[in-house]
């Protein structure tokens, strides 16, 4: 029986990515005996698959700089209905191999791509953005690890100008990281035998993590029979549009085109640009909210609750929570900061009670979830701004009494020696001290 879910979530994906959706697809068996497939074919779309001709448009970070990106375009051929098959576990230790078949025969969506990219690199910045495009539609959670999104990457060289050389398949890659590495192995892997005379099989590999390269599964040099025919027990799948649809149909039984169009959301590229639109980020800021999964709504809740401007708040959004989560290996969701205790703490840094430096302090300390607010933090550890200008200054005078190498310095006109001295008047009063003041009173100092 078809899952009306799966042909919906396929229409929505083929929308996303630009693709004509066929107001009528085919069902076809492909015959094959392997052990994760126990009925011996698997149902697939073969001849007419439900959405073809799209595109998919990305972003690729040039020499790792996150500054420095280009926009390029990979074409989508087709995106089929099929069954999910087993998972094979290989037990090396004991040499044997367990088939998991809880997904068996599970709905899958393939998304073909035409061979547009030309590394690793390219083809995990392709897959990162279905990756996001699936998860915003609903269409799946698409998590690589769990085996929600699998990449089948066909790899093939040849000089420029000249026709595509014979491709092999790395199966089941189930990382960003791994499709990088494998994909990237694999060209080395055929320049390296077409130059030194061999010749280059048509076969499916496997990427061996362990050992950073790809190993053969079986060949296809053979060119297995799968005995494709219509699949009997699915009738040709009917999709409608606005124009098309009978007047006297059941609008539940039948799947609309067009009211699916309508109600699609915002896509990550669109997302990207409102933020970067509403709040004045930098267009790499907004990869990264987008690129964490909750980030965006962290961030989103922080501007809502801050009188910092969203620029200097996503500064400690990426720096300073972000890091720590990725040092912890937490997902945003299981940050033990909250947005409201963080906005808390850039209020108290905005309305300057606090210095950076003590407010990162703060931020350490809330780190360790001990239900502690921002203030009590602050009392507790006696992290307040002085305020008696008078205490400041003798410390500033202090500073400039020993610091007599210095002070000639700034006075013969090196005016960055400052920062030194302000350094260490932070020092002296362990970043209780407001640097804009401080600047102001060493330099009114000096200027005596």
């Amino acid at each position: 029986v078809l899952n009306r879910r799966c042909v919906e979530a396929a229409v929505m994906t083929g929308l996303a990515l630009n693709c004509s959706i066929n107001k009528k697809s085919l069902f076809d068996r492909k015959h094959y005996f392997y052990a994760d497939l126990p009925a011996g074919y698997q149902i697939t779309q073969q001849r007419v698959p439900i959405a073809v001709n799209g595109s998919l448009s990305y972003s690729l970070c040039i020499d790792n700089k996150m500054s420095h990106m280009v926009t390029k375009t990979v074409r989508i051929k087709q995106i089929q209905l099929e069954q999910d098959s087993g998972k094979s576990l290989h037990d090396d230790t004991r040499s044997q191999t367990l088939v998991d078949l809880n997904r068996a025969g599970v709905g899958l969506m393939e998304v073909v791509m035409e061979p547009d990219m030309c590394c690793g690199e390219e083809a995990a910045a392709a897959v990162k953005e279905l990756q996001l495009i699936l998860q915003t539609l609903g269409s799946s959670q698409a998590v690589m690890a769990e085996g929600q999104l699998r990449v089948d990457a066909n790899v093939s060289v040849h000089h420029p100008g000249e026709p595509y050389g014979v491709r092999t398949e790395v199966k089941n890659i189930n990382s960003m990281r791994f499709l990088v590495k494998a994909v990237d192995y694999e060209i080395q892997r055929q320049i390296e035998e077409l130059e030194n005379g061999g010749t280059i099989l048509n076969e499916t590999r496997a990427f061996d993590s362990k050992l950073g390269c790809t190993v053969p599964m079986r060949d296809k040099e053979g060119k297995q029979d799968y005995r494709f025919m219509p699949e009997p027990n699915l009738p040709p799948l009917i999709l409608y549009d606005a124009k098309s649809l009978p007047a006297n149909m059941n609008h539940q039984q039948v799947v609309n085109i067009d009211w699916i169009h309508e109600r699609l959301p915002d896509l990550p590229s669109v997302k990207r640009a409102k933020l970067v639109e509403q709040y004045g980020i930098l267009p790499e800021h907004s990869f990264t909210l987008l690129n964490e999964d909750g980030l965006t709504e962290f961030f989103e809740n922080v501007v809502k609750q801050t009188q910092m401007k969203p620029k200097k708040v996503i500064g400690w959004i990426l720096k300073d929570l972000l890091s720590y989560l990725k040092q912890h290996s937490l997902t945003v969701k299981e940050s033990p900061v909250s947005p409201f205790l963080l906005a808390d703490l850039l209020n108290l840094l905005e309305k300057k009670e606090i210095s950076s430096t003590a407010a990162k302090q703060v931020l350490m300390e809330l780190w360790k979830g001990e239900g502690k607010t921002p203030l009590e933090i602050i009392k507790e550890k006696k992290l307040e701004l002085i305020q008696d200008q008078k205490e400041l200054e003798q410390i500033c005078q202090a500073v400039i009494d020993g610091q007599e190498n210095e002070v000639t310095a700034i006075k013969a006109g090196n005016r960055k020696v400052l920062n030194k001295l302000i350094g260490l008047v932070q020092r002296e009063t362990q970043g209780r001290s407001n640097p804009v003041l401080v600047k102001q009173l060493l330099e009114k100092k000096l200027s005596e």
